[in-house]
């Protein structure tokens, strides 16, 4: 039996992660529920699981990981306002389901350095596929990792295309059902150039040795490969279950967690390259990745101001990227990486970019 605190509970992680808790409750037990903003769903989600009281916003997620003991910790929070929660997650020494990608891109080697080996799981479909293809070699072996993106609702389409797109168009993705934000950072492949950096610091690989490559069935989820020419991957259709049932029970399989492929059909999985000129948003991340310090942070900052305006219709689809590009351009690196100066460093960005998409 594992005990399981639950951040981001009324979100499309948060849940799923519920959905494989109450299929397995001889496996997890909830001690614990963080929230947004939908008082009225965590108090059901609370009264249901026999939770006494529910933490809502960043700081109170903290003060809860802070006094309730758990096995794993599930952060499942959008944004960089995940970053708290995740390092007061590590300091407890439980393991931490990782979907939260925010919170280490921007922490970096803050997050990396104040993990035990093994003590964060990935959730990212993508990631996971990697952690589990990984198990079949070593990591000297390992040639290069290569993530699968679908290529969101734009696939193939030119600039001029793009900067036609609406809000309504960004928000609706062909493979997976997930929340607003991420859908239109994966409509931007944002999304992916975050999971680029996400790789790089989780499993140790230079990016020179991270590829995308895409793939608009969404089966295969990652790839590995080898030094003598195999490559593993990992397929199952597109269902955040698997991933988050994996991240509460790593190394642990649970059974019925997804319906597999059914292999007496038909099946035609393609891959083609990704137009990294059309969607400039994977460049750029490698860019702010080799950089490091608190250029992902900066970049990811940007990012949630665009979006959010997106959102609100005041600036066009193609001004998400450039924004993020402007920004980026303009921050000087700290002499030291800290909590503080990551904090700053997000805080500069938002008011920067915000400056920008008033003129």
């Amino acid at each position: 039996m594992r005990d399981v605190i639950v951040l981001g509970s009324t979100g499309s992680i948060g849940t799923q992660a519920l959905d494989v808790i109450r299929a397995n409750p001889d496996r997890f037990r909830v001690v614990g529920l963080s929230a947004g903003r939908n008082r009225e769903l965590a108090e059901a989600q609370a009264a249901e699981f026999g939770v006494s009281e529910v933490a809502y916003g960043a700081a109170d997620a903290v003060k809860l990981i802070e006094s309730v003991k758990a096995d794993v910790i599930l952060n499942g929070i959008t944004g960089a306002v995940g970053l708290e929660p995740t390092l007061a997650a590590l300091a407890t020494g439980s393991t931490l389901a990782l979907a939260n990608k925010e919170s280490l891109i921007i922490g970096g080697s803050l997050v990396t350095s104040a993990a035990a080996p093994g003590q964060i799981v990935p959730v990212d479909s993508e990631h996971s596929a990697i952690a589990q293809s990984l198990l079949a070699g070593t990591h000297t072996e390992v040639a290069k990792l290569v993530l699968t993106a679908s290529g969101g609702p734009f696939r193939g389409f030119t600039r001029d295309q793009l900067a036609t797109v609406t809000p309504e168009q960004a928000s609706k993705h062909p493979t997976w059902n997930m929340g607003s934000v991420i859908t239109t950072n994966s409509s931007t492949l944002v999304n992916k150039g975050l999971e680029v950096i996400e790789a790089h610091l989780l499993f140790d690989i230079p990016f020179d040795r991270i590829e995308v490559t895409v793939h608009p069935q969404s089966v295969i989820h990652s790839l590995v490969e080898f030094v003598d020419g195999s490559t593993i991957a990992q397929c199952s259709p597109p269902d955040m279950h698997l991933p988050i049932a994996l991240g509460l029970d790593w190394p642990n399989r649970i059974p019925g967690a997804t319906t597999p492929v059914d292999w007496s059909k038909a099946h035609e999985w393609t891959f083609a390259p990704l137009d990294e000129d059309v969607f400039g948003a994977i460049r750029l991340a490698r860019q702010v990745g080799i950089a490091g310090a608190t250029f992902p942070a900066v970049y990811n900052a940007a990012n949630e101001v665009a979006v959010e305006a997106f959102t609100a219709g005041t600036i066009g689809f193609l001004d998400i990227v450039d924004t993020i590009e402007r920004v980026v351009g303009e921050h000087t690196a700290p002499a030291s990486v800290t909590l503080e100066s990551v904090l700053d460093a997000d805080a500069w960005a938002r008011t920067a970019a915000m400056k920008f998409l008033s003129k």
